[in-house]
């Protein structure tokens, strides 16, 4: 019995990603969604909560921790995806030693911003110790949390992607039901 494991990677992009980190993926893409969905309630409850006139003053803080968390979580994802942070218009026109120079070159700028993510980030972390969200006095230190981590995973999947390019080309690969036009 063939058993297909579910995949978020299309197979047109597969060529560029390494099997191990698609669990990774996966949960990325589940914390976006919970993310999302956390700050659209916790905004609609603190609208409805102030237009009574009893608003619940925690709701900032829980918002702004699904809002922090759900940017950065997304732009670990949509790195992994190749859907963000690459100027793939102009890759994809071009081909042979052109493009993986410049394929090279735009994987090597967000390298380098992921792992200033990383350092100033992990800087930050170690700096909101001292500083307090309100009224719930929690170290700021909890939001800052997000950049150093996304800041890896990014540095992570631009490493894969760096490899497999190298090793496989940067362009999609072309599959048999894409070749037969009606």
């Amino acid at each position: 019995m063939n058993k297909r494991r579910y995949s978020l990677v299309l197979e047109r992009d597969r060529h560029l990603k390494w099997r191990a980190l698609d669990p990774v993926e996966h949960v990325l893409m589940i914390l976006c969604g919970l993310t999302l969905t956390g700050f659209s309630t916790t905004v609609f409850f603190d609208v409805v909560t102030r237009s009574l006139g009893h608003p619940w003053l925690w709701l900032q803080e829980v918002t702004m921790t699904f809002f922090v968390y759900g940017i950065f979580a997304g732009a670990a994802a949509a790195t992994r995806r190749n859907d963000h942070l690459y100027l793939s218009a102009i890759a994809e026109a071009m081909t042979g030693r052109m493009r993986l120079i410049v394929e090279t070159f735009n994987r090597l700028v967000v390298l380098g911003a992921a792992l200033c993510m990383v350092w100033f980030g992990y800087l930050n972390f170690l700096a909101g110790f001292g500083n307090f969200r309100m009224p719930s006095m929690t170290p700021l230190a909890s939001l800052y949390a997000a950049i150093p981590l996304s800041g890896a995973l990014i540095a992570l999947f631009t490493v894969e992607q760096l490899v497999n390019g190298w090793r496989h080309g940067f362009a999609a690969q072309r599959h048999v039901e894409e070749q037969f036009v009606l």
